[in-house]
């Protein structure tokens, strides 16, 4: 079973979307799926309770508190998690332990780099991923496709050894599906075609 973790120390980076949309993917092509919600606002839980019956099911754990990881993942074959802000609390550093894959989004704006970058040094000075048990996935998150500070984010990224895997744009069709409890997994339409086509350098990586 492969637990994915989506987490940033910077807020605004839509951790939440990543990690509802994720989870709809993998439910959608027929794995037995839990979104487990380790931030204190609880919003992928209420998320969750949206979701309308006839879609793909997903199951909600609250992993808001450190005595609950682990709990009803048995027969999963993955669980992705809603992290909490920051590498301070015992939960985060427990719940980066037990990860395969570590998902860190990051806006495209100069203001978030420099955190995001203490953010992943931190990370990797873990031992689990020093160790290569874990992978990080670096992803540019509610992408402006009129700016070109993403390009200046990828140099960026790469020079400091943490190449840029995907690019999600700013889109209102994500707004419409978390407020419905859905993803752009769900439903096959055209106008998803294309963000979807965003999505899959992030799914070959966790499936890999």
């Amino acid at each position: 079973m492969r637990k994915i973790l989506v987490v940033n120390s910077k807020g605004g980076c839509g951790k939440t979307t990543l990690a509802t949309n994720l989870a709809v993917a993998l439910a959608a092509r027929g794995e037995d799926v839990a979104l487990a919600d380790a931030d204190r606002q609880k919003s992928s839980l209420s998320w969750v309770k949206r979701r309308p019956k006839g879609l793909a099911q997903i199951e909600g754990l609250n992993w808001s508190k450190e005595d609950a990881i682990g709990d009803k993942d048995k027969h999963l074959d993955a669980i992705v998690i809603d992290g909490p802000g920051g590498l301070r609390s015992e939960l985060a550093k427990n719940l980066i332990a037990e990860s395969s894959d570590i998902i860190v989004p990051v806006l495209a704006s100069a203001f978030d780099w420099d955190a995001t970058l203490k953010f992943l040094d931190g990370i990797s000075d873990i031992k689990r991923v020093r160790k290569g048990k874990a992978d990080i996935h670096v992803v540019a998150n509610r992408i402006d496709r009129r700016s070109n500070q993403v390009a200046d984010l990828e140099q960026l990224l790469a020079k400091k050894g943490y190449p840029l895997l995907a690019r999600i744009s700013d889109r209102v069709i994500y707004a419409r599906h978390a407020a419905a409890g859905s993803g752009v997994f769900d439903y096959s339409d055209a106008s998803s075609h294309e963000i979807r086509g965003q999505w899959h350098p992030l799914l070959q990586a966790v499936d890999a």
